[in-house]
């Protein structure tokens, strides 16, 4: 039986919302944050820090609240657990030890954890407006940082040379994550204003637009320009305004490719941006991700039904125990690691996720479900082109869009049609 209001004093503030919500946002982005000197300079990890009190804020600010689940839910929910539970299994079969240990905390472990604060954030109006808050503060911290940064020479980025180049390519692909979701965050608040208030969040946009061009990070970018066009059409389409919605992704097709065509006419200003410079200096030709693909593909077929085994694949591609050679796209990867059983239970997590967030759209409010596609949408770029099953930030991104098949109201109000 529900306890009733008065027996959840604590709980039930709209303090707690902000509590589990900004170090939730600090987690997610801890990678980020540690490219900024002040946070640097911090002798723990922040990542555990905001976790040890985000978690456990989480599970208060649940617990002060009624909750009504949509039936879309239930796909990529339950693809989840089996996908958890399959890759589990499939490590039996596995020739890995060290990366396999790793990958099965991470993502069995750690996993259902960030998929729940992904569900609980989405599914309550405050956290979800302190989450983004603090996912545009990071942002832009870590965006001014990252640009003071390389013009001293006082931080390590876009690959150069380090004792720990597969941290230093996270911590670029990570800076990249965040500044695109503050992009985004920033156009929509632009697209929910007029005048010089829009004008300002523009300005902010741009700033954030060209911090991205700076750390190397190519999936980065590439979310940024997706999330930056789709966030506020979606919040237009919402409110029942389509011209507003396509005048939108008109005016960031062309702006973005007026900014990035003035770069390429001048070669000496576009000196410096290591993002374009790892777009232009060979491309995918330059890029070990097309052989990584093509292996995941040959090794699926040959290991059917039930593939590699988990964390099977760099072995078998002749890395041995590196972790950093995954198939770099979920898809692949589910498929050689998982083999067909891995294939439909990520399909049906992943994918489930993405269909049962647009067919909720109509039901939800449009800033929500616009704030949500701002969070997600870098991530989404990164799951296909960058990091591995592994990785807590794409199970956030997944719990994020569930919630939006989630509503929450205090315990004393009565219920909701969902």
């Amino acid at each position: 039986m529900t306890p009733p209001a008065s027996a959840w004093p604590f709980v039930a503030r709209p303090g707690l919302a902000v509590i589990a919500a900004v170090p939730l946002a600090a987690m997610h982005f801890g990678g980020a944050l540690k490219s900024a000197p002040v946070v640097s300079a911090v002798p723990f990890d922040i990542t555990i820090l905001a976790g040890a009190v985000a978690i456990p804020a989480l599970a208060l600010l649940a617990s002060g609240r009624r909750w009504h689940v949509s039936r879309a839910v239930a796909l990529p929910i339950g693809a989840a657990a089996g996908l958890w539970l399959w890759f589990t299994i499939a490590g039996l079969w596995s020739g890995s030890g060290a990366v396999l240990s790793a990958k099965l905390r991470e993502m069995v472990l750690l996993g259902p954890a960030m998929l729940l604060a992904g569900v609980v954030v989405a599914g309550d109006p405050r956290a979800l407006a302190a989450f983004s808050r603090a996912t545009l503060a990071i942002g832009v911290l870590v965006g001014a940082a990252v640009a003071w940064g390389l013009l001293v020479g006082g931080v390590v980025l876009g690959g150069a040379l380090d004792v720990r180049p597969d941290a230093v390519r996270v911590q670029y692909q990570i800076t990249g994550l965040a500044i695109a979701s503050a992009a985004a965050l920033a156009a929509l608040a632009a697209a929910r204003r007029a005048g010089g208030p829009r004008m300002l969040w523009l300005g902010l946009t741009a700033c954030l637009a060209a911090a991205a061009l700076l750390p190397g990070g190519r999936a980065g970018l590439l979310g940024l320009a997706l999330a930056v066009t789709l966030a506020p059409a979606v919040l237009f389409w919402a409110q029942a305004r389509p011209r507003a919605a396509l005048g939108w992704v008109a005016l960031a097709l062309v702006g973005g490719g007026a900014g990035l065509a003035i770069l390429f006419l001048d070669p000496e200003r576009a000196a410096g941006f290591r993002t374009l410079e790892r777009f232009t200096q060979g491309g995918l030709d330059a890029s070990a991700r097309p052989w990584l693909w093509a292996a995941a593909l040959r090794w699926a077929g040959e290991t059917l039904p039930f593939g590699l085994g988990t964390a099977g694949f760099p072995i078998a591609a002749g890395f041995g125990e590196w972790r950093g050679r995954y198939p770099h796209n979920h898809v692949l990867e589910a498929f050689a690691e998982g083999g067909l059983p891995g294939l439909f239970l990520w399909l049906g997590c992943f994918g489930g996720a993405v269909v049962g967030a647009v067919a909720r759209l109509p039901r939800v409010t449009p800033q929500r479900a616009a704030m949500v596609v701002a969070l997600t949408v870098p991530v989404a770029v990164s799951v296909l082109v960058s990091t591995d099953l592994g990785n807590r930030m794409a199970w956030l991104a997944v719990g994020l869009l569930i919630g939006l098949g989630v509503e929450s109201t205090p315990q004393q109000a009565g219920p909701v049609d969902v």
